[in-house]
């Protein structure tokens, strides 16, 4: 099923029906969200690193070590998220079609 911003539902057949995606209209374009775990485990990977690399950088001056051990305790707390993610995303394929589809990458 493909959902639009107007909550529109579309059948869909195939394989790209085990993970939806989702379209959302701006104006006269369309943003289109495909592969949703995918898209969100990409997002994830790019937040950690984001907090991992700032943290450091905060490590340098005193006055912003505590939020550079802020920002280390989100990106440690954030690494648990993609498990979490994999596992809905077996979770979700287990519902829709009742039994996991092998993928060759799990992210």
């Amino acid at each position: 099923m493909q959902t639009s911003a107007q909550n529109t539902p579309t059948p869909r057949s195939g394989p790209q029906r085990q993970d939806r995606s989702l379209d959302l209209r701006l104006g006269h374009h369309e943003l289109v969200l495909s592969k949703r775990y995918e898209t969100a485990s990409i997002a994830n990977d790019v937040l950690i690193g984001i907090w991992f690399i700032v943290g450091s950088i905060f490590f340098f001056f005193a006055s912003t070590m505590t939020a550079g051990t802020v920002l280390f305790l989100i990106g440690s707390i954030q690494m648990t998220v993609r498990p979490a993610i994999r596992l809905a995303r077996r979770i979700h394929l287990q519902n829709v079609a009742g039994r996991a589809a092998p993928h060759a990458m799990d992210f």
